[in-house]
């Protein structure tokens, strides 16, 4: 028998929102943890992507902070994710459920600045949904303290530890008062996660609502054997089918050469990968939901957290490195029960670990060789040929800011440059200026605003110094070294470097003459 929200025990403000956002009967992961996350039990729940995890835990969460309030710069629930998109969609999927309670959020992700983030949490906030570098860099501030945590939540845990966060996280989950309840929801539970659940929850309740992640009935699955030379071609042709897909690729660099050529092609497409700005990100995926971009090229950063409704097509042009990823790249479609198609283009090399990693994840594909052109391929994706017009996707002009206000700080961007470098000397967290990411090490910590870096650079004038007692960034030739990195490693389109011009023998003597 179907149990309804209000059989769950949910309190009326929340149903009444509930159905006004036309959510009227639960998922079963929703329907199986509910009861045990508001009785104030750890869970552990497992669902495929698309499921509902969050408001699995995030219906629990907002009605036992009900009729709360926070202390400024001390939250009351707390949210762990692995990307920024994924912080946007728990964001977007809690908001009028909050609203309901009066509870407020603020989100925590790098690639904002960081003052604004320290402000909201000032300002007092019930519940802080962050990812957790630039949580940690908040907590060394001082500006965010986790004391008064009373519900943990990590959504998409093994991700987390995929991704390398496994230290922030254990160091944030310290933090945390050892009382309070913990919640972790993810589409996979292995080993890794299995050791964080045993460190940081008390008997949790497990729930596994589908035990076999591959296994979407409305999902088709399709490997596509393709010539190398036909490669780009292929995808071409897919890309420029009547609706919308969603294409994965390994590198960033790659993800950029194929939407460069897709746009030469005549096709409406656009990158997405870890190297954009935030707002770029942002920009990117609206675009694409609402259908102004009907190709978003994308690397893993997609794999989890977005939320695009009616895509029913995902296309791997590089395969995915094991199966795990292959489930994630995949939930992208076919989510909520909706139907949807995974394609994979596969050359004749790597067929026997594609064959593996389909086991792997518990997938039966359907095979065909195809070609540019071909009936096979158009039948399965809608492929066609591309007008060859190329076609340029606009991009909106940024609101300027105020000029008397900067960035709400009251101060300039040059005088945010020398105090961040100042609070970075004083905080001991690398440069951890208004204006600055997460920590990474490398380029962005090097010292310094990253901003006045990179226009000294760009501009031939002398970029400002770090005065945090760092070591002093060795001179290059058109800006420092620290700028130029950071652009590279950041994974944008990279522009010809301009070397410095070789001196011919004999130059040095008819300069001093």
């Amino acid at each position: 028998m179907n149990r309804s929200f209000a059989d769950l025990g949910l309190p009326p403000s929340l149903l009444a929102s509930l159905t006004v956002e036309g959510i009227t009967v639960p998922f079963p992961i929703q329907a199986a943890t509910l009861p045990d996350t508001l009785a104030g039990h750890d869970v552990m729940g497992r669902g495929q992507t698309g499921s509902g995890k969050t408001l699995a835990f995030g219906l629990a969460m907002l009605a036992r902070l009900a009729g709360q309030r926070a202390e400024a710069g001390r939250p009351l629930a707390l949210v762990l994710v692995p990307t920024r998109e994924l912080a946007q969609q728990v964001v977007d999927a809690l908001t009028p459920h909050a609203r309901a309670l009066k509870l407020k959020m603020t989100t925590v992700v790098g690639g904002l600045p960081i003052s604004r983030q320290a402000r909201a949490l000032g300002a007092g906030t019930e519940v802080v949904i962050a990812t957790p570098g630039r949580l940690r860099d908040l907590v060394d501030r001082r500006d965010c303290r986790l004391d008064r945590v009373s519900v943990t939540v990590l959504d998409e845990a093994d991700q987390m530890v995929d991704m390398g966060f496994l230290p922030q996280v254990t160091y944030l989950l310290d933090q945390v008062p050892r009382k309070g309840q913990r919640m972790l929801f993810s589409a996979t539970l292995d080993a890794d996660v299995g050791r964080l659940a045993r460190r940081y929850l008390h008997e949790p309740v497990v729930h596994q609502t589908d035990p076999h992640a591959g296994a979407v009935t409305t999902m088709e699955h399709h490997v596509l054997y393709v010539d190398d030379v036909d490669k780009k071609t292929v995808a071409t042709e897919i890309a420029a089918r009547d609706g919308r897909v969603l294409m994965f690729m390994d590198t960033r660099r790659s993800v950029d050469r194929l939407t460069k050529h897709l746009l030469k092609s005549g096709v409406r497409a656009a990158a997405l990968h870890g190297g954009r700005s935030q707002p770029q990100r942002t920009r990117t995926l609206a675009q694409f939901k609402t259908g102004e971009v009907t190709v978003l090229v994308a690397s893993d950063v997609a794999a989890r957290g977005i939320h695009i409704d009616d895509l029913d097509l995902v296309v791997n042009v590089d395969p995915p490195g094991g199966a795990k990823d292959y489930l994630h790249r995949g939930g992208r479609t076919a989510r909520a029960g909706a139907s949807g198609s995974v394609v994979t283009l596969v050359l004749p090399e790597q067929r026997r670990e594609m064959r593996s990693l389909t086991r792997a994840a518990g997938v039966n594909p359907n095979t065909a060789k195809v070609g540019p052109g071909a009936a096979e391929l158009t039948r399965i994706t809608g492929a066609r040929t591309p007008s060859g017009i190329p076609v340029v996707i606009p991009v909106p002009a940024p609101t300027p800011p105020s000029p008397s206000k900067g960035d709400g700080s009251g101060r300039s961007r040059s005088s945010r440059s020398r105090s961040g470098s100042r609070s970075g000397s004083g905080t001991g967290t690398g440069a951890a200026s208004s204006g600055s990411r997460s920590r990474r090490g490398g380029a962005e910590g090097a010292g310094g605003a990253a901003g006045s870096r990179t226009s000294g650079g760009g501009s031939g004038k002398k970029a400002s110094r770090p005065t945090g007692g760092g070591a002093k960034p060795p001179r290059t030739p058109g800006g420092s070294a620290s700028a130029r990195t950071e652009q590279d490693g950041a994974g944008e389109p990279r522009g010809r470097r301009r070397r410095a011009p070789r001196r011919r023998p004999g130059s040095d003597a008819r300069q001093s003459s």
